[in-house]
């Protein structure tokens, strides 16, 4: 008899594979043979389980605003700022990509659990350094892989970094409020550690250009698995249309536009005439024509309102009546 521990016996077993590899016994006879088989690592993240990029793009272009303004401010330059779509890779990947020396800092995103990452390349460092000082910022410059930052340098990346958490965290308040907080820095990708080498991370690259071809990228990492809690509050922000409320830009555009000066015109009427008619005109010669209900005060030939004519103590004045829809 076989034992109890096994379905059949080691002379059945070997009876079986005889039978199959001589043909006697019938193969492929079980239900869903056709079916399609996908392997599938448990112990690794998927990328498609339900993180929406939308929300994180949606947050770097509010940072890319923040960001050029306190550039701007602090550091007495203007750089172009290009946000680049999120991408979601195995962090080995990417940092197989980064090559010393960057300015590389740990953060902490309070209340988000774990370490985000932070990359500044030496071309943005030594531009805002040279801006700073009055000179052009066009200056390469090409590093030793092992070369530290002297203190100047380390104090650009300080404020560069400090303006970077402030931007941050205003791109972050629509979605939920964030504290950053430095834990750590280095200059060599090896000693920086957010997540395991199978983990996947969310990275966003901005591109600073500072004309000519002086360029360098900003990256800010996020460990996918630190935005997973989150990511119905992200996905809920978006489908509510909060990320279009952005009421400082608003107040901003409006400071910014409400003194301009804007030429506009009242017309009485319109008539139509032959070119005869108006080369024969002359002085004292009486024209007639339709007097409209009310007047129209026009804005760069775009009618806005209906006035009516009249005065106001010794200047000539039009009372507005009511706004015009458009293309009226």
């Amino acid at each position: 008899m076989a034992d109890m521990n096994n379905l059949l016996s080691p002379e059945e077993l070997d009876a079986l594979t005889v039978g199959i590899e001589d043909g006697s016994i019938e193969t492929d006879t079980g239900l869903n043979i056709s079916a399609l088989a996908i392997k599938h690592d448990i112990t690794n993240e998927d990328r498609s389980l339900s993180m929406n990029l939308t929300a994180i793009n949606l947050i770097n272009e509010r940072f890319v605003r923040e960001f050029r303004v306190g550039v701007l401010d602090v550091l007495r330059t203007t750089a172009r700022v290009v946000t680049s779509k999120a991408d979601i890779m195995p962090i080995q990947d990417y940092m197989a990509k980064l090559e010393p020396p960057l300015a590389l800092s740990t953060v902490n995103l309070h209340p988000l659990r774990g370490l985000s990452m932070i990359s500044i390349e030496p071309a943005v460092i030594f531009a805002c350094l040279d801006n700073f000082f009055s000179g052009f910022g066009g200056s390469k410059i090409s590093l030793q892989p092992d070369r530290n930052f002297t203190p100047i340098e380390a104090s650009i990346i300080n404020i560069a970094t400090n303006i970077l958490y402030g931007a941050l965290q205003e791109a972050w308040a629509p979605v939920m409020p964030i504290r950053c907080e430095t834990v750590s820095t280095d200059i060599n990708p090896q000693f920086i550690e957010i997540a395991e080498d199978s983990d996947l991370v969310i990275v966003n690259r901005f591109t600073l250009d500072f004309g000519g071809e002086v360029k360098g990228n900003i990256d800010i990492v996020y460990p996918y698995g630190m935005l997973k809690p989150v990511r119905e509050l992200l996905s809920s922000r978006v489908q509510s249309g909060d990320q279009e409320k952005d009421e400082s830009w608003r107040n901003n555009l409006r400071s910014a536009t409400i003194d301009a000066e804007l030429p506009v015109k009242v017309v009485i009427g319109e008539l139509e005439t032959t070119f005869k008619k108006f080369n024969e005109a002359q002085e004292g010669d009486i024209v007639y024509f339709r007097k409209d209900e009310y007047a129209r005060l026009y804005a760069e030939n775009t009618p806005l309102f209906d006035t009516e004519v009249g005065t106001q103590g010794s200047q000539m004045a039009v009372q507005i009546i009511k706004p015009l829809a458009p293309n009226a």
